[in-house]
């Protein structure tokens, strides 16, 4: 017995065009995985050769900079302004022992002994928890001193507005009625 051909098989035997997705944007602010993933191996390739032609370096500089690490990592704000804060603060905490390190002794031993000397690590840790404190005192005291200078640009208003109804009477102040055209 033979069965008769199923419509249903028919269709499967018909080649359909491949089907074409569209391609994914990448997320605002992000860049694709192709350009990230070059980037990486860019920075890793960058990194070995710091690592290789200069270890001393390198390792204060990692250990030294890992408060504008977690800094960076923490700072969720668009600018990440604690981020440069900080890092500014915290460069300038450690540059005197990279100075140390490139121009007296460029060994492992002599960064090894910045990083473990506890008043060198209280100096460049200190000088970052300084940046901290600039970016969580420096705001309100510009706040403060942005909102008194409106102040003050509000009275010297009002006292123009003073002199002014004086010259000119009470009807300067007014509002005129307008028509509307209809």
């Amino acid at each position: 017995m033979v069965l008769p051909p199923n419509p249903q098989d028919a269709e499967d035997r018909i080649p359909h065009p491949p089907v074409l997705h569209a391609p994914v944007a990448p997320v605002a602010g992000q860049a694709p995985l192709g350009q990230s993933l070059r980037r990486f191996i860019w920075f890793i390739l960058g990194l070995g050769t710091m690592v290789f032609l200069s270890a001393p370096t390198v390792m204060l500089v990692f250990f030294g900079l890992l408060p504008t690490i977690v800094a960076g990592i923490v700072d969720r704000t668009e600018g990440k302004h604690a981020t440069y804060c900080v890092f500014g603060m915290n460069f300038s905490g450690i540059f005197p022992f990279l100075a140390d390190v490139w121009f007296n002794n460029h060994s492992i031993d002599a960064a090894i002994e910045i990083m473990t000397d506890p008043f060198d690590l209280m100096i460049i840790y200190g000088a970052a928890g300084f940046g901290w404190m600039l970016y969580v005192a420096v705001p309100p005291v510009i706040t403060t001193f942005l909102s008194v200078m409106a102040q003050r640009r509000v009275t010297v208003l009002r006292e123009n507005q003073s002199k002014i109804i004086e010259e000119w009477g009470e009807a300067v102040t007014t509002a005129l009625e307008t028509t509307e055209a209809g």
